[in-house]
């Protein structure tokens, strides 16, 4: 089960900085917009992370 939730955040973690790795690359019309596509995708994966953490503490009761 430890090694369950280990890899479940380290691929969490491995995703998030491919993301924001890849989304700073781009073309120069979209450098523009980029950091506010970065802004959103963070938040997902913020969002994510929360709801993940609370569906586990449910679990666990």
């Amino acid at each position: 089960m430890n090694i369950a939730i280990f890899l479940v955040i380290l691929i969490g973690i491995i995703s998030l900085v491919g993301t924001i790795l890849i989304g700073g690359k781009g073309d120069k019309n979209y450098d523009t917009k980029t950091k506010s596509n970065l802004s959103r995708l963070s938040w997902i994966y913020i969002i994510l992370g929360i709801g993940i953490i609370i569906a586990f503490a449910i679990y666990l009761k």
